[in-house]
């Protein structure tokens, strides 16, 4: 009878230790470049996992991304707040559309992963923020740079929520908020 005791807690130990392996988030090879130029020039040379189509369809992925789901705020100099002097414009300049009364940053950059189950890279849109670091358009990820390698969870290639039609934010909500990714985790890339 004692024996099967140990059997038994022995399983659920084991159980136990599988499912919180299996809920760990899958990590992948992502890589920032600053613009789409940059990404040609580094898959023509070599030194990226992903070739110049690569780059083309991420890019024209991130700037998708961009122009549903930036920050958009009621100020520009709200926006200059959060993103730094000179990185915001009018939602108008930067997507063509719009009233002109809405900012939000400019593009500062996008992340390709390789997503291998998908068969194509995902991409997210990068923005420069307020410190001088980079962030994804949720702002839940604050980047060193805006180039480099380095791993992410698969979750960080997520389509964000769209900002369009949506009331902007204002410097209160910004404020109640913490700051436009306030409460970001913080990532490094490599060379």
């Amino acid at each position: 009878m004692r024996k099967r005791s140990h059997r038994v807690a022995l399983c659920i130990v084991g159980a136990a230790a599988f499912s919180l392996a299996g809920c760990r988030e899958e990590e992948v090879d992502a890589q920032a470049f600053p613009d789409l130029a940059s990404c040609q020039a580094a898959a023509r040379v070599g030194s990226s996992a992903f070739s110049e189509a690569d780059c083309d369809t991420a890019f024209a992925e991130a700037q998708q991304i961009h122009v549903e789901s930036a920050p958009r705020y009621d100020a520009l100099e709200v926006c200059e707040a959060e993103h730094g002097e000179g990185a915001c414009g009018s939602e108008q300049q930067v997507t063509g559309g719009g009233t002109g009364s809405i900012f939000m940053p400019l593009l500062a950059g996008y992340l390709i992963g390789n997503m291998l189950g998908r068969g194509m890279p995902m991409a997210q849109p990068l923005y420069r923020s307020s410190d001088g670091r980079f962030t994804n358009a949720t702002g839940a990820t604050s980047y060193s740079g805006n180039s480099g390698r380095t791993q992410v969870g698969a979750s960080q290639f997520e389509r964000p929520p769209t900002t369009v039609g949506k009331p902007p934010m204002s410097k209160t909500t910004v404020t109640s908020r913490g700051g436009f990714g306030g409460s970001a985790t913080g990532r490094s890339f490599g060379g």
